[in-house]
């Protein structure tokens, strides 16, 4: 998906309305086939579990393609947070957080970007991200629950969670899914939240 996907359609097929029947009063929406909401937080170095969860922000919910990219256009870009922000990208209903009932038997797809990486490709790959999750490009879409960037004082770390961890098949066709959507170079991992202390071997692509 693209900014310019609401402009793709021919402009004499009479299923759809663009801008090109009425570019004066065209306001038409494309929905999303899941509502979406964005998070923040930022608890500072001293974060532990409770005050993790009272720094956590619901910013706003969106189900268009027009208000995905209205929010994108108006908030702080990733790469200019402040250490230890993170953004929270989850379907409506599901909150970022392991103990959540859609995430607690899931995993996640993670990759560490160093700083020396330019800002404009952490944010570029931030942005695939998103818009893989909510254009649905993924075979076993039911399974994604959201995405997370992570803004640390040596690396970004971008991750995509999922419902389930038990399925090699489809965890790896989620991650090379993603891996290539984004344009991510470098080895991509796959950890059930469950096992992230306990040194379990993770998957990779």
């Amino acid at each position: 998906m693209a900014q310019n996907d609401n402009l793709a359609v021919p402009a004499g097929d009479s299923k759809y309305i663009t801008v090109f029947n009425d570019p004066v009063n065209f306001n038409a929406k494309h929905p999303l086939h899941n509502s979406w909401t964005l998070w923040f937080d930022n608890p500072g170095k001293k974060s532990n579990a409770n005050n993790w969860e009272q720094s956590l922000k619901e910013l706003i919910t969106f189900d268009t393609v027009e208000d995905f990219w209205s929010v994108y256009n108006n908030i702080m870009k990733a790469c200019d947070l402040q250490v230890s922000s993170n953004y929270h990208l989850f379907k409506h209903g599901i909150k970022p957080m392991w103990e959540d009932e859609a995430n607690k038997h899931g995993g996640k797809w993670s990759i560490q970007l160093p700083r020396n990486k330019t800002m404009a490709e952490i944010d570029n790959i931030w942005l695939n991200t998103m818009l893989s999750c909510i254009g649905e490009a993924f075979e076993y879409e039911s399974e994604v629950c959201g995405a997370v960037v992570s803004v640390r004082k040596a690396f970004f770390r971008i991750a995509l969670w999922t419902r389930s961890s038990d399925n090699q098949d489809v965890a790896m066709s989620i991650g090379r899914t993603l891996k290539k959507a984004a344009n991510i170079d470098g080895v991509f991992e796959f950890q059930p939240h469950h096992d992230t202390k306990s040194g379990g071997r993770p998957w990779t692509v």
